[in-house]
């Protein structure tokens, strides 16, 4: 089994979850029924009968031995080699939008990055990017799994994930690459 295989999954024990697009974090009872709309980038989206649910692969052990084995297979490898740009745009690119099953570059909400040395020769990285709207409430939740995913990279000492929203994101901002994938 992996993770594209599973399309529905009933809690096994309690399971902490960020509503969407609220944000607001919750906890999803065992015994929850749910169906995976999307399970990419380390995370889960669940629907339930009380709406979208965004589940980190820190509560994977919820959905039971099998399917958390099958999920935890779909995640990115750690990053490994020597420090690069390219490295970075890789790690947003593991970035997933939880109601759009596009990263967050294709998607067009990475506006910059910029990386600079480090006095002890390690690595500071600035990220600007948006939200696809301004009241969404998953922007803590994307910007800080941008935020992790930089910082994991070889040298990386600092990483810093701003929200901008100048200017305001269109649909006309994502990638022939991801206009492929949403058939748009």
């Amino acid at each position: 089994m992996n993770s594209t295989e599973i399309k529905s999954v009933t809690l096994r024990a309690p399971c902490r979850a960020t509503l969407i697009p609220a944000g607001d974090l919750v906890v999803l009872e065992a015994g929850a029924t749910a169906d995976v709309t999307q399970a990419l980038g380390g995370s889960v989206t669940l629907r339930t009968a009380l709406g979208l649910f965004r589940v980190d692969a820190s509560e994977f052990a919820a959905f039971g031995p099998e399917a958390a084995l099958a999920l935890r297979a779909g995640e990115a490898p750690a990053p490994a080699g020597a420090f690069s740009e390219d490295a970075v745009w890789g790690a947003l690119r593991e970035c997933f939008d939880p109601e759009i099953p596009l990263n967050i570059v294709d998607l067009g909400l990475v506006y910059d990055m910029a990386v600079e040395k480090t006095a002890s020769g390690g690595h500071r990285v600035v990220v600007k990017m948006t939200l696809t709207a301004p009241g969404c409430g998953m922007g803590p939740t994307i910007a800080g799994d941008a935020r992790a995913r930089v910082a994991s990279l070889p040298t990386v000492e600092e990483a810093v994930v701003d929200i901008v929203w100048d200017p305001q994101w269109t649909p006309h901002m994502i990638s022939p690459a991801g206009r492929e994938k949403l058939g748009i």
